[in-house]
C-alpha cells in the first residue's frame, strides 16, 4: 500500500493527538458514539474510526448480563498466506485480528474484555460483513511478540500503555 506525504503527516497527527490526556478523557463518550451512528446509517459501510485504524464493531454478550453488548474497536488485522496488516486491511482479507483493551490509556479495563472473556464466542462487523469469531486473551510471549507488532503498527499504545499500571489486555479473535 502507497502512503503519500500528506497521509504520512495526516497519520502522524493522529497518533500525537490520540496520545494526549485529553484525548483519553474525551474520545471514550465521542469516538465509539459517532462510529455507532455512522456505522448504522450506513448500513455497516463505514466506521469512522477505520479511516485512520482498521476497525470492527464487536458484538459480544455481557459478562453478567448475557445481553449483547456492540463496541467498535480499533483493530489490527493479522494476514492468511503471509500478508501484512496492511495488505489485509485494505483487501479485507484478515485470518484474524488483534483487539486492544487500551480504554484509550485510561485506569480500568474496557467493559468489552471482560465480556470476552466470560463469553469468548462473539460476532464482529468488518467492512459491513457479519463474522463469527471466538477471542482468545494473549499471554507470555505470544502476548509480547503482538504487542511490538502492535507498537509497529500504531506507536501510541505504547503511551497508554505507561499511563497505567494495569497490562493492557490483547485478544487474538479468529473466525468460528
Amino acid at each position: 500500500m502507497t502512503t503519500t506525504p500528506s497521509r504520512r503527516t495526516g497519520v502522524r497527527l493522529v497518533q500525537k493527538v490520540s496520545s494526549t490526556r485529553g484525548f483519553a478523557k474525551v474520545a471514550p463518550h465521542v469516538v465509539p458514539a459517532l462510529d455507532r451512528a455512522v456505522h448504522r446509517l450506513t448500513r455497516g459501510r463505514v466506521l469512522l474510526s477505520a479511516q485512520m485504524l482498521p476497525g470492527v464493531i464487536l458484538t459480544a454478550r455481557g459478562a453478567r448480563s448475557g445481553l449483547p453488548r456492540r463496541t467498535p474497536l480499533a483493530c489490527m488485522p493479522e494476514g492468511r498466506t503471509g500478508k501484512g496488516a496492511d495488505e489485509c486491511a485494505v483487501e479485507g482479507a484478515a485470518g484474524s485480528w488483534i483487539l486492544i483493551g487500551s480504554n484509550f490509556g485510561r485506569t480500568d479495563h474496557p467493559a468489552w474484555t471482560a465480556n470476552l472473556l466470560a463469553h469468548p464466542d462473539a460476532e464482529i462487523n468488518w467492512k459491513g460483513r457479519d463474522l463469527p469469531v471466538t477471542a482468545r486473551l494473549l499471554a507470555g510471549a505470544e502476548r509480547d511478540a503482538v504487542w511490538r507488532a502492535l507498537l509497529e503498527f500504531w506507536p501510541p499504545y505504547a503511551t497508554y500503555q505507561a499511563r497505567v499500571e494495569r497490562e493492557i489486555r490483547l485478544f487474538r479473535i479468529v473466525r468460528r
